[in-house]
Order: structure tokens, then C-alpha cells, then sequence
């Protein structure tokens, strides 16, 4: 019964961790969606607005990495800081602006139907750099996401070429970003999680992403970062604040889960913002755009059912060799212990007997016989002791 209580306490756990990182994964695309929009806040900034979160959330994951401890660094070396850490830096840098600019342009429903091409980006960047191998039926699904989504864009009822490229090249950066993590720090043995990341690579963006601010930006911005209103601080911290949170919430649920896990789930929250932007934003949302976002939410599907066939495969094939591991080392072990364990076994026997012996001879009690028969009894076990070590 307590058994079953705590599977029960776990599953729920881990609904609930998965609840949380969904809402706030939709809380920050919905907030950062209000603050781009020229018909919402019109603050139309992205790589300011990128840069107040990379700053926000770098000072947050010092605190918690190098002050309260609460997650301890990775020993980093400086060629490994800047041949690994600053090129996924600088590409996450990218992802973001795009992304971010996206929003400007495009609606939240439209931009979560181009994001189902990100299974695509990485398993087109694997298969160029062979971290994934070329198969017939994942071409078959990666062509079916496409179609998918290229029947969504068909059907899109305020299509902006600039706002799709924007977004596409942020899925690109984004997959490459992925793929150079296996290259470069998985394939070496280093694994981040999101607060180690944003410890190492939050600085790095800031400092990418500072050079097109200033030739970008900061002209328009000049005039009112003098004097910013107290409404807009509060509105920009709960901004950051939701985007920290955020990575709270992944660090917890693939711990507590699996990152397989999220990507169903995220399944499910780009389902919920379609039909948040459709019904509280008032976003167009056409048949044709529902259509082609359906197959691509069926291919995507299909590549998280692959993915975890994989995986399972995988953990079955690693339990299959270990347990023939240990049952090598427990045959080789059992051949080397026979003979100590019988010689033990022996050198037991013969110590118990002796000590019999000895107590009955100066106990002179053991039986009703003389002192003399005991004497005479002892020699004999101690004659049967050397017979059976000989016949040994």
C-alpha cells in the first residue's frame, strides 16, 4: 500500500511539474507577445527586450550558483569556454532576437505552427554532421511536418514574408544550437542544465547581442532610457522574473522527468496557445491553418513516439549488458571462491570438533564414561578430522 501511495505521489508530482512549465511557458510567449506588439504595450525592441532577460537571468544564476550554491558549476576550462560555450552563445543570441522579432510581425497561433519545423531543423543539422543517421521513415515524417506546416502557412489569414523569415531563421539557430550542444559539450562529457546554462551562457548573449543593439536600437531608445517610468520597471521585472521562472521549471521537470516528457507537453501548450490566440488576442485562425497544423502535430507526434522507441531500446540493450556483466563477474568469482569456501568450510569443522573434544576432556561430564574414555574419544574425532582433510 505504501508502495502504491508513492507511485501515486510521483505521478502526480510529475503532472504537476509539467502543468507548471506550461503555464509558464505560455505566461512568457503571451507577455512577450504584449510588449512586441504594435497594436498591444508597442514596444517593439526585441534585442532590448532579450537583453533585460539575459541580464536578469545571469544575475539570478550567479546568485544561485556562486553565492547560495544552490547548484554547483561544472569545472569549465577556458578553451573549453570559448571553442564550446561562446559559439552556442552566440547562437542562442540569434535564436532569440529572431524569435523574439517574430513576434512583431506574426501571430502567437502562426508562429507555434512554423515552430513544429524544429524537429526538422535538428534532424536535418544531425544527419549533416552524422550525429543521426539518414532513414527512410524519419525523411517520411520530417516530410510530412513540412508539408504540414506549409499548408498552415498557405492557409494563414495575415501572412508577413518578413515575420516568417524572421522566425525560421530563428528555428535554424535555435536546431544548430542543439546539434552543437551534442558536438561540443554532450560529446565531451558536459552536461548543463538550464541553470548552469544561463550561468555560462547568459553573459555570452548579452555580449553578442550588444553590438546590433547599439547600431539598432539604441538610437530609438536613447530618449526614453533617460527618465523610464515606474509602470514600465514593474512591467519588465514580472517579464524577467516569468523567464527565469521558466527555466526553474525545465531545470525541475527533466529532472524530475525526462525531456522527452516536455516535448509532448510542449505539444499540448502549442495547442493551448492556438486557441488562446484564436479566442482571447482575437487572432484569425482559418480552416486551412488548423488543417495543416493537424498534420504537422500528427508528424510531430510520430517523431516523439520514435524518439522514445528509441530510447527505451536504448536503456533496455544498456540493463541487457549489464546484467551479463555481473553474471561474469559472479561466475569468475564463484570459480575463484570453491575452493577457499570448501577449505573454509573444512578448517570450521575441524576447529568445532577439537573444541568439543577439548571442553568434554576438562569437563570429564560430557558422558558417564572415565576421564580416560573421554581422552581416548577426543583422539578419535581428531583422527576422523586429519581422515577427512586427506580425503579432501
Amino acid at each position: 500500500m505504501a508502495a502504491q501511495d508513492s507511485v501515486t505521489r510521483k505521478i502526480a508530482l510529475s503532472y504537476f511539474y509539467v502543468l507548471v512549465w506550461i503555464v509558464l511557458s505560455f505566461s512568457v510567449i503571451v507577455f512577450n507577445k504584449f510588449i512586441l506588439d504594435k497594436k498591444l504595450y508597442n514596444w517593439p525592441y526585441p534585442i532590448s527586450l532579450t537583453m533585460i532577460h539575459m541580464a536578469f537571468c545571469s544575475s539570478l544564476a550567479f546568485l544561485l550558483v556562486k553565492v547560495l550554491r544552490v547548484v554547483e558549476p561544472i569545472s569549465m576550462t577556458t578553451h573549453m569556454y570559448l571553442t564550446s560555450v561562446v559559439p552556442i552563445g552566440a547562437l542562442y543570441s540569434l535564436s532569440l532576437w529572431f524569435s523574439n522579432s517574430a513576434y512583431i510581425y506574426l501571430s502567437v497561433s502562426f508562429i507555434q505552427m512554423l515552430k513544429a519545423l524544429m524537429p526538422v531543423a535538428v534532424y536535418s543539422l544531425g544527419v549533416f554532421f552524422t550525429r543521426e543517421v539518414f532513414r527512410v521513415s524519419s525523411f517520411s515524417n520530417m516530410a510530412a511536418i513540412s508539408i504540414g506546416v506549409a499548408i498552415a502557412a498557405y492557409g494563414e489569414a495575415n501572412f508577413n514574408a518578413t515575420g516568417v523569415i524572421l522566425q525560421l531563421l530563428a528555428v535554424c539557430f535555435e536546431a544548430l544550437r542543439l546539434v552543437l550542444i551534442q558536438i561540443l559539450l554532450t560529446a565531451k562529457g558536459v552536461s548543463l542544465n538550464p541553470i548552469t546554462s544561463l550561468f555560462y551562457i547568459s553573459p555570452v548573449c548579452l555580449l553578442f547581442l550588444s553590438l546590433p543593439w547599439l547600431l539598432v536600437e539604441y538610437p530609438h531608445l536613447a530618449p526614453s532610457l533617460a527618465v523610464p517610468s515606474q509602470p514600465a520597471i514593474g512591467l519588465f521585472l514580472a517579464n524577467c522574473a516569468c523567464a527565469f521562472a521558466l527555466n526553474l521549471a525545465v531545470f525541475l521537470l527533466i529532472g524530475k522527468t525526462s525531456a522527452l516528457t516536455m516535448n509532448v507537453a510542449g505539444v499540448v501548450k502549442d495547442w493551448l496557445l492556438i486557441a488562446f490566440s484564436w479566442s482571447v488576442i482575437r487572432d484569425r485562425v482559418t480552416g486551412i491553418n488548423l488543417l495543416g497544423y493537424f498534420l504537422a502535430f500528427v508528424g510531430v507526434c510520430w517523431y516523439n513516439s520514435t524518439k522514445i522507441q528509441e530510447m527505451k531500446a536504448k536503456e533496455a540493450s544498456k540493463k541487457l549488458q549489464q546484467e551479463q556483466q555481473q553474471n561474469q563477474l559472479a561466475s569468475v568469482g564463484d570459480e575463484e571462491s570453491g575452493p577457499l569456501l570448501a577449505h573454509s568450510e573444512l578448517a570450521q569443522r575441524e576447529l568445532a570438533q577439537r573444541e568439543m573434544a577439548q571442553t568434554s576432556m576438562e569437563s570429564g561430564v560430557l558422558t558417564d564414561r572415565s576421564p580416560k574414555q573421554q581422552q581416548n574419544s577426543g583422539l578419535v574425532e581428531s583422527q576422523k578430522v586429519e581422515n577427512e582433510r586427506q580425503g579432501q
